[in-house]
C-alpha cells in the first residue's frame, strides 16, 4: 500500500483516533470546498490505544456506523498512520534519474535508514524539488512503515466497507489541511507555524516552514486525563464523564478545581513541547500556533497560550470557509471541527 499516490477516485478521509473514528467526504476543488458527508463515531474504551488498534472488529464497526450515519456512497477512502509508526528521511538523488531508476535507488538507500527487513515495510517515496544550491540533485522524501501498522488500518476499514486507496501519515495529512486555515486566517503559508493536536491520549506537535513539516513529536497527554478526573471526583463512568464535560451539569466547583488546572497542564504542554523543537533545531520561534484536537475547543485554552508563549494562537478550524450539503448538521461541524485537521487533509487526497 502507497504511502503517497497519484490520482485518486471520490473518497472519505477517514481518521481513526484512540477515542472515535473521524469521517469527512469533500467535493469542490481550486480551493472552493464544500462538506458532502461528515461522521464522528465513538470507539469502544481501549480499542485503540495510543493509536494502534487493538480490536480491529469494534474499529471496524465503528467505521460502519460512521458510513451509515454520513450517508456517503463513496467506496473508497484514504487513512493515516501515526507519525511515531513512520520513518521519514529526506535524500538526495541525481536530478538526471528515471523514475524506474529512482525506485530502483530508493529501494538500495532505504536499507541504510530503515532498521527492518524490506519485506516487513510499507515504503514509498515523494520528489520534493531540485537541492538547495545544486540543481544537478533532486530532495527525495523517504516514508515507511511496518507493513502490520498499515494493513490493520486497511482491514478496518475494510470491515467497515470501505477500500483504502492512500494511506498517508498524520503529519503530512495536518500539513495539507492546514493550507485551508492558513488562507482562513491571512497566514503566509510559508510562514513557521506549529500546530499542536490534543487529542484524547496523545498530543501532536508538527512544525512546518515554509509549507513543509520539518519537526514532528508525540506526547502522552490528552483529554482523557481531564475525563479520568472527573470520573474519580464525581463518581462517573466513562461515559457519564464523557457526556458531562460536553454538555454541563457537573458542580459548580468543576471548572476551578478540575478544568482550569487541566487548562493549565495543557499549556503547559504545548509550551514544552515547543522547547523541545527549539533546543533540536536551528529555529527559536514560530510565527503562529494552531491549536487542534478535540482539546481545542476547551473555552479560553487558545488565549491562555498565546498569554504564556506570547505568540499569537488560533483554534483550527478547515471548514470554516466550506459550504455544507444539506444534509450535513452545520453546528455539530462547527464543534468538531478543530478535531478534523486529520480526516480534513486525507479528504483533500480526492484532489491530488
Amino acid at each position: 500500500m502507497a504511502l503517497f499516490s497519484n490520482k485518486m477516485p471520490p473518497l472519505v478521509g477517514l481518521d481513526i483516533s484512540s477515542t472515535a473514528v473521524k469521517l469527512l467526504q469533500l467535493s469542490g476543488g481550486d480551493g472552493r470546498y464544500k462538506v458532502e458527508n461528515y461522521a464522528v463515531e465513538p470507539l469502544p474504551a481501549n480499542a485503540v490505544v495510543e493509536k494502534n488498534i487493538a480490536e480491529v472488529e469494534a474499529v471496524g464497526e465503528a467505521i460502519g456506523r460512521a458510513v451509515k450515519r454520513s450517508g456517503t456512497r463513496a467506496k473508497h477512502c484514504a487513512l493515516a498512520v501515526a507519525g511515531s509508526a513512520v520513518i521519514t528521511k529526506v535524500i538526495n538523488m541525481p536530478a538526471d534519474l528515471t523514475e524506474a531508476d529512482l525506485d530502483s535507488q530508493i529501494q538500495i538507500e532505504a536499507n541504510q535508514y530503515i532498521p527492518y527487513p524490506l519485506d516487513e515495510v510499507s515504503l514509498d517515496f515523494e520528489v520534493i524539488g531540485p537541492m538547495p544550491g545544486n540543481p544537478e540533485m533532486m530532495q527525495v522524501l523517504l516514508a515507511a512503515s511496518r507493513t502490520e501498522n498499515v494493513d490493520i488500518r486497511v482491514a478496518a476499514a475494510e470491515l467497515g466497507g470501505l477500500t483504502a486507496k492512500a494511506v498517508d501519515v498524520e503529519a503530512f495529512a495536518m500539513e495539507n489541511a492546514f493550507v485551508l486555515v492558513a488562507d482562513q486566517l491571512g497566514i503566509d503559508p510559508k510562514a513557521r507555524v506549529a500546530i499542536v493536536d490534543v487529542g484524547a491520549t496523545m498530543t501532536t506537535l508538527i512544525v512546518l516552514n515554509e509549507g513543509r513539516t520539518i519537526y514532528t513529536r508525540e506526547q502522552v497527554f490528552g483529554g482523557k486525563q481531564l475525563t479520568d478526573e472527573v470520573m474519580r471526583r464525581y463518581g462517573l463512568s466513562y461515559e457519564e464523564a464523557g457526556l458531562a464535560k460536553r454538555q454541563g451539569g457537573l458542580p459548580e466547583s468543576y471548572e476551578q478545581e478540575v478544568l482550569e488546572p487541566f487548562k493549565d497542564a495543557m499549556v503547559q504542554q504545548v509550551s514544552r513541547s515547543l522547547q523541545f523543537f527549539f533546543s533540536s533545531s536551528e529555529f527559536d520561534s514560530v510565527e503562529h500556533v494552531v491549536l487542534a484536537g478535540g482539546c481545542a475547543s476547551i473555552n479560553g485554552v487558545a488565549d491562555l497560550v498565546q498569554q504564556q508563549l506570547a505568540i499569537p494562537c488560533t483554534i483550527a478550524n478547515p471548514a470554516a470557509n466550506m459550504s455544507v450539503a444539506p444534509r450535513v448538521r452545520a453546528q455539530a461541524l462547527g464543534a468538531d471541527a478543530p478535531s478534523l485537521m486529520i480526516a480534513c487533509g486525507l479528504a483533500l487526497r480526492s484532489f491530488d
